[in-house]
């Protein structure tokens, strides 16, 4: 791969063939969400958004993860509420929004290069992307129900627009890994190829598109959009609004208490 034409602190960008491949680069943490990695992943895609070199875009994870979804020990990146809670709002509507409306308001394809777990926020960002390519030992969970929380990203709304109801229900309530297999025959993702492969054919599947009508790709992006996500502000807005209440409940302590301590959690409900 060429060397990096944009390297951040924890994001690095390349560009080869006109495709900007975006590494999520925090592989001692499986690219976990800090506010430092949301704050350069929205400044990586803003320009590739507006170079003119850059015809396709390419988003995947440096070691052994795509992304294990929002780092603990930096929740809320600092905000609190008055209260002392995680201020899950405005982490939420800062850091992880503004860059699901780029990925869909970009006028250039977007592809997620799944190489290993994509988890919680991490799995919401795979989903936002127009194409999906993932690793066999690659997986997807939605694990916030896990520590007492609901799906966001996005993906309440990104999700049924894939898989339809009865399979978002399950990934989201139940939070059980979907192997990449079984995610290609849900129709959640696109493609799935050997481990060792990725690279190779993300690089193959960028450079097509790279080279192909980019006008045409952004006015099919355009009806999409429109038809399936015309109301993705609204969502948002909704996800941000009850994580805030789910962030402010017992179970959600419980939850995150629970995680760290590598046990089953006891909800109560409250």
């Amino acid at each position: 791969m060429s060397e990096p034409y944009i390297q951040l602190e924890t994001v690095d960008v390349r560009l080869l063939d006109g495709a900007a491949t975006i590494e999520l680069n925090r592989p001692d943490t499986l690219n976990a969400w800090n506010a430092q990695l949301g704050a350069d992943l929205l400044a990586a895609l803003r320009r590739a958004a507006e170079d003119a070199a850059v015809r396709a875009i390419v988003v995947t994870g440096a070691g052994r993860a795509f992304s294990s979804g929002a780092d603990l020990k930096d929740f809320s990146g600092g905000d609190t509420t008055p209260d002392g809670r995680p201020d899950i709002y405005r982490t939420l509507t800062e850091r992880y929004h503004p860059i699901m409306q780029a990925i869909r308001e970009v006028p250039k394809p977007v592809l997620a290069a799944v190489n290993g777990p994509a988890v919680g926020i991490g799995c919401s960002l795979a989903l936002c992307c127009d194409l999906i390519v993932a690793t066999e030992s690659a997986y997807f969970l939605l694990a916030f129900v896990n520590v007492g929380l609901v799906p966001d990203g996005g993906s309440s709304l990104f999700l049924p627009t894939r898989v339809g109801m009865a399979r978002a229900s399950e990934l989201s309530m139940l939070g059980e890994r979907l192997p990449a297999r079984k995610a290609l025959e849900w129709g959640l993702i696109n493609r799935v190829v050997a481990d060792g492969s990725l690279l190779e054919e993300t690089a193959t599947l960028a450079a097509r598109l790279a080279a192909g009508p980019t006008r045409s790709y952004a006015g099919t992006k355009r009806q999409l959009n429109n038809w399936l996500y015309s109301r993705m502000g609204e969502q948002l807005d909704l996800e941000a609004q009850i994580q805030r209440e789910m962030a402010e409940s017992d179970d959600f302590l419980e939850g995150a208490l629970a995680f760290v301590e590598r046990r089953p959690a006891r909800f109560s409900g409250s």
